[in-house]
């Protein structure tokens, strides 16, 4: 099945697909561009069709986002029970030693140079990667998403999170949307903001945060306490830990978060502080989740705080938040797994982020081969696995990477078909094997 692009002409919509083809596969790190499928075109003309492809105006984000949010919206039909996962998170794109991109800014450190890549991943409520629904790339000149055709002013993480669960909302998924987050959310200003404007969360807490609970004032580290001298804690599942097999047990209660809001903001003066915004109370629960090992050793807990009411249990919360991991697979196979990201030699944000929309593209058909359980695709992934050349671990049928590996291989390979006969292709490899096996041959 061939995607296509909204008010493009047939050329650029043919492109984007050859693009997507060629993207899957694994990259390498010294490589400037995709890596070229062996058609009638030489290997500098596929080079310049991607910088032109990266290079066009034509193609707002918004635009090469379509064909993602198409197969989004039939991938949650197909996938979702009741609920559609929305996991957000950032990451930052180092690019300390590509002085050509002119755009760059400051991330982490004074040292790490380069681009924040703020994306929505959308989940099942089994656990299935689908794809992405957003993507922002910050840059010096401000935010480039798939949001709006134009550059927009550039917020932080926290106070962008808002209007993303807004546009993701009225994306027409079929299903209610839970946005899921880790602890850099947790911000009682905005689970005040939040759920005023009638957004489910799942966000993972700090355990100092202090909440009325039981009409009294406590960290959520005492309401934990609390909970396990009350045996509340209870065995939900196996689960795995490192690769090692674990219990989760989970417990919940309610909690309300009726104390002021401490957002950090800038003054007319450039500086940033602290300013004070009382808020109407909001009660919440606290879904709390212990891993413990086989010899009862506690090895993770996570504190957890939705809107989500209680028709949802909470094991199901705490399984919800497990599946978190996944927007951290996808960055990995965006970057040293896979896409080498962090190489590409286009030189400015948008034309990176255009070339990002199409490596999504590459692994949201790599994540429908995963979960599919035809036996054609079960055959397929065996291929894959074979034509990679990797080796999986025990009990491991295929990984992700493997697959994009394989994948390109296999169309490379198919190309070549449609180029030679079997018989010329035997005889060249035999020239080349008798040959090497020729002592005589210089």
């Amino acid at each position: 099945m061939k995607d296509s692009l909204p008010d493009t002409d047939a050329r650029l919509t043919r492109r984007f697909n050859r693009l997507v083809e060629e993207h899957m596969g694994h990259g390498h790190k010294t490589a400037a561009g995709p890596r070229a499928l062996p058609g009638e075109t030489s290997a500098m003309a596929s080079t310049q069709a991607i910088w032109r492809f990266c290079g066009n105006r034509r193609l707002t984000l918004p635009k090469l986002a379509q064909p993602l949010l198409a197969r989004a919206r039939q991938a949650a039909n197909q996938c979702c029970r009741r609920y559609a996962l929305v996991v957000h998170d950032w990451s930052n794109l180092d690019y300390r030693t590509h002085a050509s991109k002119q755009d760059r800014i400051v991330l982490g450190n004074a040292l790490e140079i380069g681009y924040e890549l703020r994306s929505a991943l959308l989940v099942s409520d089994r656990g299935e990667p689908l794809a992405p629904l957003c993507q922002d790339l910050r840059a010096a000149d401000g935010v480039h998403s798939t949001r709006q055709p134009c550059v927009q002013p550039s917020q932080s993480c926290l106070d962008e999170l808002e209007p993303v669960f807004s546009y993701i909302d009225e994306l027409e998924l079929g299903f209610p949307v839970v946005h899921i987050i880790d602890r850099e959310a947790d911000s009682v200003a905005h689970y005040r903001q939040w759920q005023a404007a009638g957004h489910l969360f799942l966000v993972r807490a700090d355990a100092e945060r202090i909440v009325k609970h039981e009409q009294q004032d406590r960290r959520l580290s005492e309401v934990v306490a609390l909970l396990a001298n009350r045996q509340a804690f209870r065995d939900s599942r196996a689960v795995e830990w490192h690769g090692q097999p674990a219990r989760q047990w989970v417990a919940e209660t309610e909690v309300i978060l009726d104390r002021p809001a401490y957002p950090h903001r800038v003054g007319a003066d450039g500086v940033e502080k602290r300013v004070k915004v009382p808020g109407p109370a909001i009660a919440l629960r606290l879904v709390v989740s212990r891993i413990y090992d086989s010899q009862g050793q506690l090895l993770a807990e996570w504190l957890l705080l939705t809107n989500v009411t209680s028709e949802v249990d909470a094991a199901e919360i705490a399984l919800w938040y497990y599946w978190r991991w996944r927007i951290e697979s996808y960055f990995k196979l965006l970057k040293g797994a896979g896409q080498q990201l962090e190489q590409w030699q286009q030189e400015t944000a948008i034309a990176i982020a255009r070339r990002l929309l199409v490596a999504s593209m590459a692994c949201v058909l790599i994540w429908q081969l995963a979960r599919n359980s035809s036996p054609e695709a079960v055959r397929l992934r065996s291929l894959l696995i074979r034509l990679s050349g990797r080796q999986m671990k025990w009990g491991e049928e295929f990984t992700e990477p493997a697959l994009l590996a394989g994948m390109w291989v296999l169309l490379a390979m198919l190309e070549v078909m449609q180029q030679h006969d079997e018989t010329e292709l035997q005889r060249m490899v035999t020239l080349v094997l008798d040959a090497s096996n020729d002592p005589n041959t210089s």
